[in-house]
Protein backbone atom coordinates (compact mmCIF):
# COMPACT_ATOMS: atom_id res chain seq x y z
CA UNK A 1 0.00 0.00 0.00
CA UNK A 2 2.72 2.29 0.93
CA UNK A 3 4.16 1.90 -2.44
CA UNK A 4 1.42 2.37 -4.50
CA UNK A 5 1.01 5.64 -2.73
CA UNK A 6 4.30 6.18 -3.13
CA UNK A 7 3.81 6.45 -6.64
CA UNK A 8 1.07 7.43 -7.14
CA UNK A 9 1.93 11.17 -5.38
CA UNK A 10 5.37 11.01 -7.65
CA UNK A 11 3.42 11.09 -10.58
CA UNK A 12 0.14 13.39 -9.46
CA UNK A 13 3.12 15.51 -7.98
CA UNK A 14 4.39 16.13 -11.35
CA UNK A 15 1.40 16.50 -13.32
CA UNK A 16 0.47 19.18 -10.89
CA UNK A 17 3.42 21.02 -10.68
CA UNK A 18 3.12 21.20 -14.54
CA UNK A 19 6.84 19.39 -15.06
CA UNK A 20 4.91 16.08 -16.76
CA UNK A 21 5.85 17.66 -20.30
CA UNK A 22 8.53 19.90 -19.27
CA UNK A 23 11.95 19.40 -21.81
CA UNK A 24 14.02 19.26 -18.93
CA UNK A 25 11.75 16.58 -16.56
CA UNK A 26 9.77 13.78 -17.91
CA UNK A 27 6.99 11.92 -15.64
CA UNK A 28 8.74 9.29 -13.52
CA UNK A 29 6.60 6.45 -13.66
CA UNK A 30 7.09 3.22 -11.62
CA UNK A 31 8.57 1.58 -14.74
CA UNK A 32 11.67 4.21 -15.27
CA UNK A 33 11.83 5.22 -11.35
CA UNK A 34 12.88 2.06 -9.92
CA UNK A 35 14.29 -0.48 -12.24
CA UNK A 36 15.08 -4.04 -10.47
CA UNK A 37 16.05 -6.33 -13.06
CA UNK A 38 17.19 -5.78 -16.66
CA UNK A 39 21.21 -4.98 -15.70
CA UNK A 40 23.23 -5.79 -18.29
CA UNK A 41 27.60 -5.17 -18.17
CA UNK A 42 28.31 -4.05 -14.37
CA UNK A 43 30.54 -0.65 -15.52
CA UNK A 44 31.71 -0.36 -11.77
CA UNK A 45 35.26 -1.08 -11.68
CA UNK A 46 35.20 -2.25 -15.35
CA UNK A 47 38.89 -1.22 -17.20
CA UNK A 48 38.22 -0.74 -20.98
CA UNK A 49 41.04 -1.75 -22.73
CA UNK A 50 44.34 -0.16 -22.88
CA UNK A 51 44.63 3.32 -25.13
CA UNK A 52 48.20 4.02 -26.23
CA UNK A 53 47.13 7.34 -27.92
CA UNK A 54 43.58 8.65 -26.22
CA UNK A 55 42.02 10.48 -29.71
CA UNK A 56 39.40 13.09 -28.45
CA UNK A 57 36.70 14.97 -29.90
CA UNK A 58 35.29 18.52 -28.04
CA UNK A 59 32.04 19.35 -28.17
CA UNK A 60 30.94 22.78 -26.47
CA UNK A 61 33.68 25.59 -26.35
CA UNK A 62 31.53 28.74 -24.88
CA UNK A 63 33.05 28.48 -21.27
CA UNK A 64 34.21 25.16 -19.80
CA UNK A 65 35.20 23.78 -23.60
CA UNK A 66 38.66 25.96 -24.04
CA UNK A 67 40.07 25.30 -20.94
CA UNK A 68 39.67 21.68 -21.16
CA UNK A 69 40.76 21.45 -24.52
CA UNK A 70 44.26 23.46 -22.88
CA UNK A 71 44.81 21.08 -20.22
CA UNK A 72 44.72 17.96 -22.39
CA UNK A 73 47.41 19.52 -24.67
CA UNK A 74 49.68 18.97 -21.35
CA UNK A 75 48.98 15.44 -20.98
CA UNK A 76 50.93 12.78 -22.69
CA UNK A 77 49.49 10.12 -24.45
CA UNK A 78 46.83 12.71 -26.38
CA UNK A 79 45.27 13.67 -29.74
CA UNK A 80 43.04 16.26 -29.96
CA UNK A 81 41.25 15.28 -33.66
CA UNK A 82 38.42 17.34 -33.27
CA UNK A 83 36.77 20.46 -32.29
CA UNK A 84 32.64 21.67 -32.46
CA UNK A 85 30.37 24.44 -31.78
CA UNK A 86 27.93 26.43 -33.10
CA UNK A 87 30.05 29.68 -33.43
CA UNK A 88 33.30 28.84 -35.30
CA UNK A 89 34.22 31.89 -33.98
CA UNK A 90 34.74 29.58 -30.30
CA UNK A 91 36.79 27.33 -32.32
CA UNK A 92 38.98 29.85 -33.56
CA UNK A 93 39.48 30.47 -29.49
CA UNK A 94 40.29 27.26 -28.62
CA UNK A 95 42.87 26.40 -31.62
CA UNK A 96 44.58 29.56 -30.52
CA UNK A 97 45.16 28.23 -27.12
CA UNK A 98 47.31 25.02 -28.67
CA UNK A 99 48.86 26.78 -31.40
CA UNK A 100 52.32 25.99 -30.16
CA UNK A 101 51.82 22.28 -29.61
CA UNK A 102 51.27 19.65 -32.42
CA UNK A 103 47.73 19.13 -31.79
CA UNK A 104 45.85 20.06 -35.48
CA UNK A 105 41.85 19.19 -34.56
CA UNK A 106 39.56 19.59 -37.17
CA UNK A 107 36.31 22.17 -36.95
CA UNK A 108 32.71 21.26 -36.92
CA UNK A 109 30.37 24.18 -36.79
CA UNK A 110 27.48 26.08 -38.61
CA UNK A 111 24.67 23.47 -37.70
CA UNK A 112 22.63 22.14 -34.63
CA UNK A 113 23.94 18.40 -35.71
CA UNK A 114 27.50 19.15 -36.51
CA UNK A 115 28.38 17.50 -33.06
CA UNK A 116 27.17 14.25 -34.80
CA UNK A 117 29.26 14.31 -37.24
CA UNK A 118 32.34 14.48 -35.06
CA UNK A 119 30.68 11.52 -33.33
CA UNK A 120 30.87 9.36 -36.65
CA UNK A 121 34.35 9.80 -36.75
CA UNK A 122 36.11 6.09 -36.44
CA UNK A 123 39.74 8.12 -35.03
CA UNK A 124 38.14 9.37 -32.06
CA UNK A 125 38.14 7.38 -28.83
CA UNK A 126 36.62 10.01 -26.30
CA UNK A 127 34.17 12.61 -26.64
CA UNK A 128 34.46 15.13 -23.88
CA UNK A 129 30.85 17.36 -23.78
CA UNK A 130 30.88 20.75 -22.50
CA UNK A 131 27.55 22.30 -23.57
CA UNK A 132 24.18 23.53 -22.02
CA UNK A 133 23.06 20.43 -19.30
CA UNK A 134 19.77 19.65 -21.56
CA UNK A 135 22.31 17.98 -24.22
CA UNK A 136 24.40 16.51 -22.24
CA UNK A 137 22.98 13.19 -22.61
CA UNK A 138 21.18 12.98 -25.52
CA UNK A 139 25.21 14.00 -26.56
CA UNK A 140 26.57 11.08 -24.35
CA UNK A 141 24.06 8.66 -25.39
CA UNK A 142 24.87 9.00 -28.90
CA UNK A 143 28.90 9.00 -28.70
CA UNK A 144 28.58 5.67 -26.78
CA UNK A 145 26.13 4.17 -29.20
CA UNK A 146 29.19 5.34 -31.86
CA UNK A 147 31.39 3.09 -29.64
CA UNK A 148 33.35 6.33 -27.87
CA UNK A 149 34.05 6.58 -24.70
CA UNK A 150 32.47 9.74 -22.98
CA UNK A 151 33.27 12.40 -20.55
CA UNK A 152 30.38 15.35 -19.38
CA UNK A 153 30.30 17.94 -17.87
CA UNK A 154 27.87 18.48 -14.57
CA UNK A 155 25.01 17.28 -14.34
CA UNK A 156 25.35 14.65 -16.65
CA UNK A 157 21.49 14.61 -16.88
CA UNK A 158 17.84 16.14 -16.49
CA UNK A 159 15.92 13.40 -16.07
CA UNK A 160 15.57 10.63 -14.02
CA UNK A 161 15.00 8.40 -17.68
CA UNK A 162 17.76 10.50 -18.80
CA UNK A 163 19.44 8.99 -15.90
CA UNK A 164 18.82 5.41 -16.92
CA UNK A 165 19.86 5.55 -20.69
CA UNK A 166 23.31 6.78 -19.82
CA UNK A 167 23.46 3.92 -17.57
CA UNK A 168 21.71 1.08 -19.95
CA UNK A 169 23.47 2.71 -22.75
CA UNK A 170 27.24 2.27 -21.17
CA UNK A 171 26.17 -1.07 -19.62
CA UNK A 172 25.53 -2.01 -22.98
CA UNK A 173 28.38 -0.12 -25.08
CA UNK A 174 30.62 -1.06 -22.29
CA UNK A 175 31.95 2.85 -22.93
CA UNK A 176 32.83 4.80 -20.25
CA UNK A 177 30.39 7.49 -19.52
CA UNK A 178 32.20 9.73 -16.42
CA UNK A 179 30.82 12.79 -15.23
CA UNK A 180 33.41 15.47 -14.95
CA UNK A 181 32.80 16.37 -11.28
CA UNK A 182 36.28 17.74 -10.96
CA UNK A 183 35.80 18.87 -7.16
CA UNK A 184 36.70 15.05 -6.16
CA UNK A 185 39.90 16.21 -7.35
CA UNK A 186 40.22 19.44 -5.09
CA UNK A 187 43.10 19.24 -2.67
CA UNK A 188 41.82 18.77 0.28
CA UNK A 189 38.33 17.00 -0.80
CA UNK A 190 41.66 14.27 -1.99
CA UNK A 191 42.67 14.36 1.39
CA UNK A 192 40.08 13.91 3.21
CA UNK A 193 38.91 10.90 1.13
CA UNK A 194 42.54 8.96 1.85
CA UNK A 195 42.03 10.30 5.51
CA UNK A 196 38.50 8.17 5.15
CA UNK A 197 39.80 5.32 3.50
CA UNK A 198 42.99 5.23 6.31
CA UNK A 199 40.47 5.24 9.39
CA UNK A 200 41.16 8.95 10.39
CA UNK A 201 37.39 9.45 10.73
CA UNK A 202 36.17 6.22 12.30
CA UNK A 203 32.62 5.69 11.10
CA UNK A 204 31.35 8.28 8.84
CA UNK A 205 28.00 9.63 10.11
CA UNK A 206 27.54 12.70 8.18
CA UNK A 207 28.48 14.82 5.28
CA UNK A 208 27.82 18.51 4.12
CA UNK A 209 28.04 19.82 0.65
CA UNK A 210 26.74 22.47 -1.25
CA UNK A 211 26.91 24.67 -4.86
CA UNK A 212 26.58 28.62 -3.00
CA UNK A 213 27.72 30.70 -5.88
CA UNK A 214 26.69 34.25 -6.60
CA UNK A 215 25.43 33.88 -10.26
CA UNK A 216 23.35 36.41 -10.82
CA UNK A 217 25.46 38.85 -12.82
CA UNK A 218 25.94 35.63 -15.17
CA UNK A 219 22.64 33.80 -15.50
CA UNK A 220 21.25 37.80 -16.73
CA UNK A 221 24.16 38.41 -19.07
CA UNK A 222 23.34 38.17 -23.00
CA UNK A 223 26.65 37.15 -23.75
CA UNK A 224 27.73 34.57 -21.32
CA UNK A 225 25.20 31.11 -21.57
CA UNK A 226 24.07 30.36 -24.97
CA UNK A 227 20.47 31.39 -25.77
CA UNK A 228 19.86 32.29 -21.55
CA UNK A 229 20.06 28.80 -21.11
CA UNK A 230 20.82 28.89 -17.51
CA UNK A 231 18.33 31.35 -16.77
CA UNK A 232 15.67 29.57 -17.92
CA UNK A 233 16.89 26.67 -15.93
CA UNK A 234 16.43 28.43 -13.11
CA UNK A 235 13.25 28.61 -13.47
CA UNK A 236 12.61 25.38 -11.86
CA UNK A 237 12.53 24.71 -8.52
CA UNK A 238 14.90 22.68 -6.91
CA UNK A 239 18.51 21.69 -5.92
CA UNK A 240 19.76 22.50 -9.40
CA UNK A 241 23.29 21.56 -9.52
CA UNK A 242 23.93 19.52 -6.63
CA UNK A 243 27.01 17.48 -7.83
CA UNK A 244 29.82 19.70 -6.90
CA UNK A 245 29.27 19.62 -2.84
CA UNK A 246 27.67 16.39 -3.32
CA UNK A 247 30.40 14.33 -5.55
CA UNK A 248 33.16 14.44 -3.06
CA UNK A 249 31.10 13.20 0.09
CA UNK A 250 29.31 10.70 -2.11
CA UNK A 251 32.55 9.12 -2.70
CA UNK A 252 34.65 8.93 1.15
CA UNK A 253 30.85 7.13 2.28
CA UNK A 254 31.45 4.71 -0.34
CA UNK A 255 27.71 5.63 -2.16
CA UNK A 256 27.51 2.89 -4.79
CA UNK A 257 30.09 0.62 -3.36
CA UNK A 258 29.14 -0.75 0.10
CA UNK A 259 26.49 1.74 0.68
CA UNK A 260 23.63 3.04 -1.40
CA UNK A 261 21.25 6.58 -0.75
CA UNK A 262 17.98 5.23 0.63
CA UNK A 263 14.94 8.30 0.42
CA UNK A 264 15.71 12.13 0.20
CA UNK A 265 13.47 15.59 1.15
CA UNK A 266 13.83 18.65 0.18
CA UNK A 267 12.86 22.20 0.64
CA UNK A 268 13.13 25.66 -1.08
CA UNK A 269 12.70 28.92 0.11
CA UNK A 270 11.15 31.48 -2.11
CA UNK A 271 12.42 33.66 -4.86
CA UNK A 272 14.01 37.00 -2.96
CA UNK A 273 15.61 38.31 -5.82
CA UNK A 274 15.12 36.54 -9.39
CA UNK A 275 11.97 37.87 -10.11
CA UNK A 276 13.08 41.57 -9.19
CA UNK A 277 15.93 41.49 -10.77
CA UNK A 278 14.25 40.45 -14.72
CA UNK A 279 11.77 42.62 -14.12
CA UNK A 280 13.87 45.54 -13.73
CA UNK A 281 16.15 44.45 -16.42
CA UNK A 282 13.08 44.53 -18.68
CA UNK A 283 11.66 47.82 -17.58
CA UNK A 284 14.79 49.42 -19.19
CA UNK A 285 15.65 46.81 -22.01
CA UNK A 286 13.36 44.80 -24.20
CA UNK A 287 15.55 41.61 -24.33
CA UNK A 288 15.10 40.92 -20.78
CA UNK A 289 10.52 41.47 -21.45
CA UNK A 290 10.62 37.28 -21.82
CA UNK A 291 12.21 36.66 -18.51
CA UNK A 292 9.52 39.04 -16.44
CA UNK A 293 6.41 37.48 -15.19
CA UNK A 294 8.50 34.34 -14.50
CA UNK A 295 9.18 32.38 -11.05
CA UNK A 296 12.61 31.74 -10.15
CA UNK A 297 13.94 28.74 -8.39
CA UNK A 298 14.23 29.40 -4.37
CA UNK A 299 17.14 31.44 -3.48
CA UNK A 300 18.37 28.41 -1.00
CA UNK A 301 17.64 24.64 -1.49
CA UNK A 302 18.46 22.16 1.08
CA UNK A 303 18.24 18.64 0.25
CA UNK A 304 18.95 15.68 2.69
CA UNK A 305 19.58 12.34 2.41
CA UNK A 306 19.09 9.25 4.45
CA UNK A 307 21.58 6.20 3.07
CA UNK A 308 20.99 2.70 3.59
CA UNK A 309 23.37 2.49 6.63
CA UNK A 310 21.96 4.88 8.26
CA UNK A 311 24.01 8.36 7.30
CA UNK A 312 22.98 11.57 6.85
CA UNK A 313 23.80 13.74 3.75
CA UNK A 314 22.71 17.60 3.60
CA UNK A 315 23.51 19.38 0.10
CA UNK A 316 22.60 23.10 -0.58
CA UNK A 317 22.18 25.07 -3.44
CA UNK A 318 22.27 28.85 -3.40
CA UNK A 319 23.15 30.76 -6.87
CA UNK A 320 21.07 33.79 -6.71
CA UNK A 321 21.86 35.50 -3.04
CA UNK A 322 24.95 37.64 -2.08
CA UNK A 323 26.73 35.44 -0.01
CA UNK A 324 30.73 34.12 -0.29
CA UNK A 325 31.58 31.19 -2.27
CA UNK A 326 31.14 27.56 -0.57
CA UNK A 327 31.00 24.39 -1.33
CA UNK A 328 30.90 23.32 2.79
CA UNK A 329 32.73 20.01 2.38
CA UNK A 330 31.61 18.91 5.80
CA UNK A 331 32.85 15.37 7.52
CA UNK A 332 31.47 14.20 10.74
CA UNK A 333 32.54 10.45 11.57
CA UNK A 334 33.11 8.93 15.22
CA UNK A 335 36.99 9.71 15.59
CA UNK A 336 37.08 12.65 13.23
CA UNK A 337 35.69 15.70 11.89
CA UNK A 338 36.48 17.83 9.17
CA UNK A 339 35.15 21.16 7.41
CA UNK A 340 36.83 23.08 4.43
CA UNK A 341 34.70 26.13 4.11
CA UNK A 342 34.27 29.00 5.57
CA UNK A 343 38.52 28.26 4.88
CA UNK A 344 40.92 27.56 5.72
CA UNK A 345 40.46 24.53 5.76
CA UNK A 346 40.31 22.50 9.33
CA UNK A 347 40.58 18.93 11.00
CA UNK A 348 38.98 17.80 14.27
CA UNK A 349 39.81 14.47 16.88
CA UNK A 350 37.99 16.07 19.92
CA UNK A 351 36.12 19.68 20.82
CA UNK A 352 38.80 21.64 19.07
CA UNK A 353 40.41 22.33 15.69
CA UNK A 354 43.80 20.94 15.25
CA UNK A 355 47.01 23.60 15.40
CA UNK A 356 48.32 24.98 12.09
CA UNK A 357 51.52 22.47 13.31
CA UNK A 358 49.40 19.30 13.66
CA UNK A 359 47.67 20.40 10.12
CA UNK A 360 50.60 19.84 8.40
CA UNK A 361 51.63 17.04 9.90
CA UNK A 362 48.06 15.20 9.33
CA UNK A 363 48.22 16.65 5.40
CA UNK A 364 51.54 14.87 4.83
CA UNK A 365 51.27 11.87 6.67
CA UNK A 366 47.94 10.80 4.49
CA UNK A 367 48.59 13.59 0.96
CA UNK A 368 47.36 10.97 -1.35
CA UNK A 369 49.78 9.81 -4.41
CA UNK A 370 48.16 11.54 -6.98
CA UNK A 371 48.85 14.84 -5.09
CA UNK A 372 52.59 14.14 -4.76
CA UNK A 373 52.77 12.91 -8.98
CA UNK A 374 50.77 15.93 -10.42
CA UNK A 375 49.61 18.37 -7.58
CA UNK A 376 51.91 20.87 -8.36
CA UNK A 377 52.22 20.33 -12.37
CA UNK A 378 48.33 20.96 -11.70
CA UNK A 379 48.78 24.34 -9.98
CA UNK A 380 51.34 25.29 -12.96
CA UNK A 381 49.05 24.25 -15.55
CA UNK A 382 45.56 25.50 -13.89
CA UNK A 383 42.05 24.95 -14.19
CA UNK A 384 40.18 25.67 -10.38
CA UNK A 385 43.62 25.57 -8.40
CA UNK A 386 44.44 22.53 -10.23
CA UNK A 387 41.92 20.45 -9.79
CA UNK A 388 40.57 20.37 -13.46
CA UNK A 389 43.84 19.26 -14.74
CA UNK A 390 43.94 16.45 -11.59
CA UNK A 391 40.96 14.92 -13.11
CA UNK A 392 41.73 15.13 -17.09
CA UNK A 393 45.01 13.78 -16.26
CA UNK A 394 43.62 10.54 -13.94
CA UNK A 395 41.11 10.36 -16.80
CA UNK A 396 43.45 10.22 -19.43
CA UNK A 397 45.87 7.52 -17.29
CA UNK A 398 43.05 5.38 -16.06
CA UNK A 399 42.37 4.54 -20.47
CA UNK A 400 45.99 4.46 -21.33
CA UNK A 401 46.79 2.25 -18.45
CA UNK A 402 43.72 0.05 -19.05
CA UNK A 403 42.18 0.87 -15.46
CA UNK A 404 38.79 1.47 -14.13
CA UNK A 405 37.58 4.93 -13.51
CA UNK A 406 37.25 6.96 -10.35
CA UNK A 407 33.98 8.09 -11.72
CA UNK A 408 31.29 5.32 -13.40
CA UNK A 409 28.25 5.94 -14.98
CA UNK A 410 26.14 4.77 -11.84
CA UNK A 411 28.21 7.92 -9.87
CA UNK A 412 27.24 10.46 -13.08
CA UNK A 413 23.23 9.10 -12.54
CA UNK A 414 22.93 9.23 -9.03
CA UNK A 415 24.48 12.64 -8.70
CA UNK A 416 22.88 13.97 -10.94
CA UNK A 417 19.11 12.67 -9.97
CA UNK A 418 19.08 14.89 -7.40
CA UNK A 419 18.27 17.57 -9.81
CA UNK A 420 14.68 15.80 -10.50
CA UNK A 421 14.17 14.05 -7.13
CA UNK A 422 14.85 17.65 -5.36
CA UNK A 423 12.31 19.07 -7.64
CA UNK A 424 9.20 16.61 -7.19
CA UNK A 425 9.69 16.72 -3.22
CA UNK A 426 9.46 21.01 -3.40
CA UNK A 427 6.75 20.82 -5.73
CA UNK A 428 5.35 18.34 -3.08
CA UNK A 429 5.63 20.02 0.55
CA UNK A 430 9.09 18.69 1.18
CA UNK A 431 7.79 14.79 0.98
CA UNK A 432 10.16 12.17 1.28
CA UNK A 433 10.99 10.00 -2.52
CA UNK A 434 12.86 7.39 -2.86
CA UNK A 435 16.70 7.49 -4.32
CA UNK A 436 16.83 5.17 -7.75
CA UNK A 437 19.03 2.34 -7.27
CA UNK A 438 20.90 2.45 -10.29
CA UNK A 439 23.62 -0.26 -10.01
CA UNK A 440 20.58 -2.54 -9.22
CA UNK A 441 21.69 -4.24 -5.93
CA UNK A 442 25.60 -4.68 -7.77
CA UNK A 443 26.30 -1.33 -4.34
CA UNK A 444 26.32 -4.54 -1.78
CA UNK A 445 29.73 -5.87 -3.72
CA UNK A 446 31.22 -3.18 -5.69
CA UNK A 447 34.66 -1.96 -4.36
CA UNK A 448 35.99 1.66 -3.02
CA UNK A 449 37.13 3.99 -5.46
CA UNK A 450 41.16 3.33 -5.76
CA UNK A 451 43.71 6.10 -5.48
CA UNK A 452 46.23 4.85 -4.36
CA UNK A 453 48.14 5.01 -8.03
CA UNK A 454 49.55 1.41 -7.21
CA UNK A 455 48.74 0.58 -10.54
CA UNK A 456 48.95 3.52 -13.46
CA UNK A 457 50.39 6.76 -12.71
CA UNK A 458 52.62 6.37 -15.56
CA UNK A 459 51.56 9.18 -17.96
CA UNK A 460 53.64 12.31 -18.15
CA UNK A 461 52.78 16.23 -17.84
CA UNK A 462 53.81 18.39 -20.97
CA UNK A 463 55.25 21.26 -19.54
CA UNK A 464 55.72 24.36 -22.49
CA UNK A 465 58.44 26.68 -22.32
CA UNK A 466 55.60 29.38 -22.09
CA UNK A 467 52.36 28.03 -21.75
CA UNK A 468 49.21 29.76 -21.53
CA UNK A 469 47.64 29.09 -18.03
CA UNK A 470 44.27 28.35 -18.40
Amino acid sequence: MQTNRRNFIRLAGLAGAGLAGSNLMKSCTSETFQRTSGQGFNMCGYAAPELETVRIGFIGLGNRGPGAVERMSHIEGVEIKALCDLHPERIDVAKKRIENTSHEPESYSGGEEEWKKLCDREDIDLVYICTPWNMHAPMAVYAMNREKHVCVEVPAAVTIDECWELVETSERTRKHCMMLENCCYGFFELLTLNMARQGFFGDIIHGEGAYIHDLREMNFSNAYYQDMWRLKANQRKGNLYPTHGLGPIAQIMDINRGDRMDYMVSVSSDDFMMHKIAEERASTDDFYTPFAGKTYNGNMNTSTIRTIRGRTIMIQHDVTSPRPYSRIHLLSGTKGFASKYPGPPRISSGHEWVSEEEFKLIEEKYRPKIITRVGELAKEVGGHGGMDFIMDWRNIDCLRNGLALDQDVYDAALWSSIVPLSEWSVANRSNSIDVPDFTRGAWKNNQQVDISLEKGGTTRVLMQEDPVIA
